[in-house]
């Protein structure tokens, strides 16, 4: 096949940026033929940003031209705001292309992707009711609020309209859009994948020094959790990633065995994760598929996951903790430092559960599928 994957990308990178990369990979080592188009908001200053949230897009003929070149079956949209907008998926469309639109988080109602709000999920903004992030002030500036609340109503009912497929990432996403007003018909579940260079030949937990969290450190990862639970556990920490939410947790780690490793290259928290013992992810917010889950269990490391988004269909169910019950964070991780020969069980199921639902060959057999409409 032949495709066109369209991506604006963040000002701060993460996974899905990851998740692009990969599937272009994937689909080439295939032997289709890919190209990428992208965008960054980086780029973009915020008259800009703003003007073609307003309008749907400014890139129209850009996707036009790469289709028409390409001779595209399919263009695969990724992030499509603030400058792709509902008009890329009509140009592609006006090109003979299939459009598929990949749903990596809510940004269809939520200004700011994530739905959360004062330290809980949060999806006031539903259907093309926008005004609520208005009111709450979630972008900060008022400019920037009626931008985006305004942006995303108008965009809305044509990007799903000209969507002839749409992808969650785990069925409680899947189930919340289809709450939110996203039409179930046109709506897949596809997890992300881990590249079958990315899986461990076993466990090796039982040997783990410590307990790892990686990730944006934001209030909405619960990295306070992993703290709290380490502290009383009496458990070495090791946390790797930067962000806004750093010396609040400096603050709250002092006097207890926590380290912070910063951001490191992927090849470096791949290294990182091999040494851990167990990995947490203590979100908050409803996280939709994260890769610090997907790369803990390909390289067989237990994890615990709060009880979040799609955190439980991912992990499993027997490693899902309430996202706010410190004293259950604490007791698992305990019991689990303490038993290196538990680690080692739950590593190698671990494992088996990533290499039976996260490897490439399964995601990309179902892709395929998405895009021929089957």
């Amino acid at each position: 096949m032949r495709v066109l994957i369209v991506h604006n990308r963040y000002q701060a990178e993460g996974g899905e940026e990851r998740a692009v990369a990969e599937i272009a990979s994937l689909l080439s080592r295939a032997g289709h033929t890919v190209e990428a188009l992208e965008r960054s908001s980086a780029d973009v200053g915020r008259a800009r940003a703003g003007r073609s949230l307003l309008i749907g897009g400014v890139e129209a003929e850009a996707v036009a031209t790469a289709a028409r070149r390409l001779r595209a079956d399919v263009v695969h949209a990724h992030n499509v705001h603030p400058l792709f907008g509902w008009r890329a998926l009509a140009a592609a469309r006006a090109c003979g292309a299939r459009t598929v639109l990949h749903l990596h988080n809510y940004r269809l109602f939520c200004a700011v992707g994530i739905s959360y709000r004062n330290g809980r999920p949060c999806f006031d903004c539903r259907g093309r009711n926008t005004l609520p992030g208005l009111l709450h002030g979630c972008r900060g500036s008022l400019a920037e609020g009626i931008a985006y609340g305004a942006g995303l109503s108008l965009q809305q009912p044509q990007l799903l309209r000209q969507a002839d497929a749409m992808v969650a990432l785990s069925g409680a996403q899947h189930a919340r859009l289809v709450e939110l007003g996203v039409p179930a018909g046109r709506l897949s579940v596809l997890s992300n994948f881990v590249a079958d260079s990315g899986f461990a030949s076993e466990s090796r937990a039982q040997d783990g020094s410590y307990v790892l969290v990686s990730g944006r450190l934001v209030e909405e990862k619960g990295f306070d959790v992993a703290i709290a639970a380490a502290r009383a556990a009496s458990v070495p920490l090791v946390i790797a990633g930067a962000g806004p939410d750093e010396l609040r947790l400096r603050s709250l780690a002092e006097g207890a065995d926590v380290r912070f490793a910063g951001w490191l290259p992927a090849p470096e928290l791949a290294h990182l994760r091999s040494g851990a013992a167990v990995v947490l992810v203590p979100s908050r917010c409803e996280d939709v598929c994260p890769y610090s889950v997907l790369d803990a269990l390909a390289a067989g490391v237990p994890v615990l996951v709060s009880d979040r988004g799609g955190l439980p269909e991912i992990a499993g169910s027997d490693v899902t903790l309430g996202a706010d019950d410190g004293r259950a964070w604490s007791a698992a991780l305990r019991e689990l430092w303490s038993n290196a020969a538990l680690r080692r069980e739950r590593g190698e199921r671990a494992l088996t559960r990533a290499r039976e639902r996260f490897g490439e060959h399964r995601y990309l057999e179902r892709l395929l599928a998405i895009y021929r409409g089957w």
